[in-house]
C-alpha cells in the first residue's frame, strides 16, 4: 500500500462542482493500492500516516505528528501511483488491485482512519476528483506500509 502525503494549510476534493471533502491544517494523503495488499497493510499505513513527524515543534524542527497538532487528514484514492513507469512511454497498472478489491480497502482504511483520528475527510472512489491543496513547506512524502 502506498501513501503519498503532503503537509497542507488546507486541502479540498470536489466532485461534479461539489465538495465533498475538506480539511484544514494537516495532511492530504494519495493511497494506492497494490495487488499484494490487504487490511494489514493498510493498517501499518494509517498508523505511519498518524504518527509521522512532519510538522514543526516550537524549534522549527520536524517533530510533531498529525496526531500530536489535532489536524486534519484528506484521504484520496490515487491508483495510479500503483503503475509502474520503468519501462515504455506508458504506465502499466498490472501491480494494482482489482477496481472492487482497492475500493473495500480504501473503504477499510477510511473505516480505520475515522475510528482512529477525529478528522477524516475523503475523496470518492473511482470518480473524476478534482484536488486542490495549499502545500506547507512544501513538504511530500512517500510512505509504503
Amino acid at each position: 500500500m502506498l501513501g503519498l502525503i503532503q503537509r497542507v494549510k488546507q486541502a479540498s476534493v470536489t466532485v461534479a462542482g461539489d465538495t465533498i471533502g475538506e480539511v484544514g491544517q494537516g495532511l492530504l494523503l494519495l493511497l494506492g493500492v497494490e495487488k499484494d495488499d490487504g487490511e494489514a497493510e493498510a493498517d501499518k499505513l494509517l498508523k505511519k500516516v498518524l504518527a509521522y513527524r512532519v510538522f514543526s515543534d516550537a524549534d522549527d524542527k520536524m517533530n510533531l505528528s498529525l496526531t500530536d497538532i489535532g489536524g486534519g487528514l484528506l484521504v484520496v484514492s490515487q491508483f495510479t501511483l500503483a503503475a509502474a513507469t520503468d519501462k515504455g512511454l506508458r504506465p502499466s497498472f498490472s501491480s494494482a488491485k482489482s477496481p472492487a478489491e482497492a475500493e473495500r480497502l480504501y473503504e477499510y482504511f477510511l473505516h480505520q482512519a475515522r475510528a482512529a483520528h477525529s478528522v477524516v475527510g475523503c475523496g470518492r472512489f473511482g470518480s473524476d476528483m478534482q484536488v486542490s491543496l495549499v502545500n506547507d513547506g512544501p513538504v511530500t512524502f512517500m510512505l509504503k506500509a
